[in-house]
């Protein structure tokens, strides 16, 4: 469910990996998209679930997550014994609340969590935070290393989330903080190209550091990944917001990030 620009790429490994893949496309660009790889592809969503050992949701929004699992007919169509893996970084309480109504159906859920974009899909090396019961992990997992290395249980459902929220809160902090650090090398004399070319080879080096000097400035490294980043990050706030807490350093480090990726609202 939602095979645009993370989903394709894992749907072309899935069947390269042998497995029977269906798949939902509400657009003639999707259909054809799937048709290409061999996949049957459906408008609506029930044909999809029905009888479907997994159901792999890959959309972007937690109203999307909601509309697919619990408006649809998707648990409905799922038989007993079948797990809904979720991929979209939703709040925890959207995980929870698919687990309340599909637990009684027998269906598992694991929220899966993940970190890397399309080019580490189509490696098979995209990260997998995991979060569900045991034995529906040992289910999913030939599906979730078609495409995921390394594919982490990090605990319960609900935990893959949790880590992945921590995970993001953590790379815009590492952004903030890199932006505060090219205010200093201008103040001191130092260009930011210049800056950004070197830093890399010190012990401040991170993936946001190496993001930004192949983009040449922080400011246009966060335009890149803005959409996806701000959307988590306002995940993350209104998860803390609602535990009556607050991000401490964290929340001063994303108030520094350049306004692209939409985590300066506190």
């Amino acid at each position: 469910m939602g095979a645009g620009r993370m989903g394709l790429p894992m749907v072309r490994q899935l069947c390269a990996a042998g497995h029977d893949v269906r798949a939902l496309a509400r657009s003639d660009a999707a259909r054809h998209a799937l048709e290409q790889e061999g996949v049957t592809s459906f408008s609506e969503a029930a044909p999809v679930a029905t009888g479907a050992d997994a159901v792999l949701v890959c959309v972007f929004t937690d109203e999307q997550v909601r509309d697919v699992c619990l408006s649809g007919p998707v648990l409905e169509e799922m038989p007993p014994g079948s797990v809904v893996v979720l991929h979209t970084t939703v709040s925890p309480g959207t995980v929870a609340d698919v687990a309340e109504r599909a637990g009684p159906r027998g269906i598992d859920v694991v929220d899966a969590a993940v970190s890397g974009g399309p080019h580490d899909i189509a490696a098979g090396r995209l990260t997998v935070f995991a979060g569900g019961p045991d034995t529906a992990m040992e289910r999913v997992r030939p599906a979730l290393e078609a495409y995921g290395d390394p594919v982490l249980h990090v605990g319960p459902a609900g935990t893959g989330v949790r880590v992945k929220l921590v995970n993001n809160a953590l790379f815009a902090a590492h952004i903030g903080l890199l932006a505060e650090a090219v205010r200093l090398g201008t103040r001191l004399g130092v260009d930011e190209r210049t800056l950004l070319g070197a830093l890399p080879h010190g012990s401040g080096a991170s993936r946001a550091l190496a993001g930004a000097a192949a983009r040449g400035s922080v400011e246009a490294f966060t335009t890149s990944v803005g959409g996806f980043l701000g959307k988590d990050i306002a995940v993350v706030r209104r998860a803390v917001a609602e535990l009556g807490g607050d991000l401490g350093a964290l929340g001063d480090a994303l108030s520094a990030v350049p306004s692209g990726a939409g985590t300066r609202t506190r």
